[in-house]
């Protein structure tokens, strides 16, 4: 493979760490791609239950910027107590997110949320990797969410993490419209 081939490929990214700040980068990423007149799209695994102002902002791109709330908002885990409806949900955004990256129709896929769905057992690491390692070769995949898995920590291209310095909320500051919804 000659230089110019390894420099022009679609990247598996991963956006993880207790640090705020890993679904606004991926916004961020996503609002690059806009710009340079790529269609992405964003499923969120677990959010579902807020507005967030990301949704009204991506109305705005006509369709080549699509972002989906697939689950119900927080969710519990742990043996007895995961919800059934949240498993079925979880599995739910993963055949459209696992479709959408096969496909080929979008040039950026977001899996926002993936880690933690991972992390609570609701889906399987592996079949994640089975489906990144087959995707077409120009689609650029994106997973946030805290404790990314080792095994696709080990296939990604660029991995951030996030590392929480201090955070309003330890002052007793809730979460502001406009910066964390």
């Amino acid at each position: 493979m000659d230089a110019a081939t390894r420099s022009r490929r679609g990247l598996i990214l991963i956006n993880t760490g207790a640090g705020k700040g890993k679904t606004t980068a991926a916004l961020g990423t996503a609002m690059r791609a806009l710009g340079c007149g790529m269609k992405v799209l964003m499923l969120q695994f677990i959010k579902g239950s807020w507005h967030y102002g990301e949704l009204d902002a991506a109305e705005a791109f006509g369709g080549r910027f699509v972002l989906k709330q697939m689950g119900r908002g927080f969710v519990k885990v742990g043996g007895a107590e995961t919800d059934a409806e949240d498993v079925r949900l979880v599995e739910a955004a993963w055949a459209e997110g696992r479709e959408a990256i096969l496909s080929g129709a979008w040039d950026v896929v977001i899996l926002d949320e993936i880690n933690y769905a991972i992390s609570y057992k609701m889906l399987d690491p592996a079949a994640v990797a089975e489906t990144l390692r087959a995707k077409p070769e120009m689609v650029h995949v994106i997973l946030t969410g805290r404790n990314a898995h080792p095994l696709l920590v080990e296939l990604a291209d660029t991995v951030t993490e996030m590392r929480e310095v201090k955070h309003a909320y330890q002052k007793g500051i809730l979460a502001q419209r406009g910066i964390e919804y």
